[in-house]
């Protein structure tokens, strides 16, 4: 004896159509990881961009550092200092530059320190350039003086 099944007359109607329900779920589901993989990897270049940006910062600050404590200042020549790694980050770089301005008297301000009279203010503007490894440059300009016997 054969018995033949039929489908009751609902279910006739709604033939595979459980299946292309999961497949445009499975359609939208895909293009959420793919966007999100996309947006994840333009993250991770932003924040290595920003750090490669903060490492050539700081290598531009070692370098104004640096050229406030050079003992070798000069009012005649300008100061170059050549690209030096920074120490403790041997992939990052810096140079500076100083060079003298400018001299003023030094105002009253100072004369009731017991400092003196006759003083003069050295004026001098340090420019410096910081390289990081993945290529970012920040350059810092600092002017600063320093105080002496009285110039020309």
């Amino acid at each position: 004896m054969r018995t033949t099944s039929r489908l009751p007359p609902a279910a006739a109607d709604q033939q595979g159509a459980a299946l292309v329900v999961g497949l445009v779920l499975l359609l939208v589901l895909t293009i959420l990881a793919v966007s999100g993989v996309a947006m994840s990897t333009l993250e991770l270049r932003m924040v290595g961009n920003q750090q490669q940006q903060e490492r050539a910062f700081q290598a531009a600050e070692v370098a104004i550092e640096d050229a406030l404590t050079n003992p070798m200042l000069s009012t005649n020549t300008v100061e170059e200092h050549p690209l030096t790694a920074v120490p403790n980050a041997t992939d990052d770089h810096y140079e500076y530059r100083v060079e003298y301005t400018g001299e003023s008297p030094v105002g009253p301000g100072l004369t009731g320190y017991s400092v003196g009279t006759g003083l003069t203010a050295y004026h001098f503007r340090a420019d410096a350039i910081g390289t990081a490894s993945g290529g970012a440059e920040s350059r810092h300009v600092q002017g600063f003086y320093i105080i002496g016997p009285g110039g020309s």
